[in-house]
């Protein structure tokens, strides 16, 4: 069995560093959202987003990843029609400040796109800036994240949420060469800006602006990505080509967001032993068994 090699990284936050590749971290999504596509409305009290947080670092969450505004397909996020950053930081930065009173040392992650809201959320105590444009989104982002010295994940996104539904498709041949040329534009946009590169995850983008078939295309040739020298971090929970595929299969209706975990496990799997770094899931539980039998697979004597 042909498993890719993984690189050996440190990863540099805002206080801290995390060591990359000796094990898969497990990064728990936390949702503070009324319309997020698999669990929005679930979280949106402090009380219950709280202990859903602590629920996901008691079961083996790494960093809990909270994000204040849905970027699922046909929403206006990224651009005027947008929710408010104002809207935004409403539902995350007590949160923030909420989860390190109760846990100081968790490592939190925002999931934003705006730079005003990542120099908040990282003021009050957040150490990885999660932005699923690539910086594109917002023009002050690269050189806000510079400033703040912060951890930064990369996505990789063609065009807006709004977009994608009427998107030409990609034929599969160009979709590792399309995501390696972004993401090294987005990486040489992040450390001209001055960040530093040990700062720096970068992320294929599973669904945003991928298609069906294109995501299991991405997701086969994934191991190519190990051509960037950053590491992966990987984001498949719920998605929904999982869900078309057990559709599929059965013949029947695509089944909920929430039904899709066991499908999730399986495409992280394939993920880690391709070379992923960190994967962000809903399920934290079973997504630790699932990343454990993984690493292990991968660390066997030959």
């Amino acid at each position: 069995m042909q498993i890719a090699p993984r690189g050996q990284y440190e990863w540099k936050l805002r206080t801290r560093t995390l060591p990359l590749g000796k094990r898969t971290l497990v990064m728990g999504i936390l949702n503070a959202t009324p319309d997020s596509f698999s669990d929005g409305g679930e979280y949106t009290s402090a009380d219950t987003a709280l202990q859903h947080a602590l629920y996901m670092l008691d079961h083996g969450a790494d960093i809990i990843d909270i994000g204040g505004e849905s970027t699922r397909p046909g929403t206006a996020a990224g651009t005027p029609d947008a929710i408010g950053a104002d809207e935004e930081q409403r539902r995350i930065l007590p949160l923030i400040r909420g989860l390190l009173q109760a846990r100081p040392s968790t490592i939190i992650s925002v999931d934003t796109y705006r730079a005003s809201t990542a120099r908040l959320a990282i003021e009050a105590g957040a150490e990885i800036i999660n932005d699923v444009s690539g910086t594109l989104w917002d023009s002050d982002m690269a050189a806000t994240c510079a400033e703040l010295r912060c951890g930064i994940v990369a996505m990789h996104t063609r065009g807006l949420p709004s977009e994608w539904a009427t998107q030409a498709s990609l034929e599969p041949k160009r979709i590792i060469p399309l995501v390696l040329t972004e993401l090294r534009e987005t990486a040489s946009r992040l450390m001209r800006a001055g960040c530093e590169q040990s700062s720096i995850v970068l992320d294929p983008g599973f669904g945003f602006g991928k298609v069906g078939n294109e995501n299991w295309t991405l997701l086969r040739e994934l191991d190519h990505l190990r051509e960037l020298d950053f590491p992966l971090l990987i984001g498949l929970s719920r998605k929904g080509f999982l869900g078309n595929t057990l559709r599929n299969d059965t013949g029947g209706e695509s089944p909920a967001p929430h039904l899709r975990d066991e499908a999730t496990a399986a495409a992280n799997v394939i993920a880690v032993l391709a070379g992923a770094h960190v994967v962000r899931v809903h399920d934290v539980p079973r997504t630790r068994k699932a990343v454990t039998i993984a690493d292990t697979v991968r660390t066997a004597a030959l």
